[in-house]
């Protein structure tokens, strides 16, 4: 492995930074090829390096990037829409044998509305959801 960026001690600029990421990715591939990375309590050069790259990435990506935070879908919306698929419903259909509103299945499905007890119940009758899922996503 020949060394870059030894004459750095950080990244200031975007150029810089989409270079390093280049060469962390060959590191980690060259190292996992050779087994420098099997044992992440041993040291060696591959873990050395990745760290010193690793370091100043990560130091550039908090003070120069702006990340979008990753929204992550409920659990119990995951279940629903999977039961759906299961049982080939539409959003038309599955709101009629909850009996509700096709708009109020779509605000739960959505994350804008809340699943009462009453559509707790219904949806592990009708749609045979995990009651555990139900009670702590709902």
């Amino acid at each position: 492995m020949k060394k870059q960026f030894e004459n750095i001690e950080e990244i200031t600029d975007r150029s810089t930074y989409d270079a390093a990421m280049k060469y962390l990715d060959k590191v980690v591939k060259e190292g996992t090829q050779k087994g420098y990375f099997k044992n992440t309590e041993v040291d060696n050069k591959y873990t050395r390096e990745f760290g010193r790259i690793a370091g100043m990435t990560a130091d550039y990506e908090s003070l120069y990037m702006e990340f979008k935070h990753l929204k992550v879908k409920n659990p119990l919306i995951i279940k629903i829409e999977k039961q759906m698929k299961k049982q080939a419903l539409n959003q038309r259909q599955t709101a009629e044998l909850l009996q509700v509103k096709e708009n109020t299945l779509s605000q739960i499905l959505s994350g804008k509305r809340g699943v009462s007890m009453q559509m707790a119940k219904r949806l592990y009758n009708v749609l045979n959801i995990d009651p555990k899922t139900i009670i702590e996503f709902a």
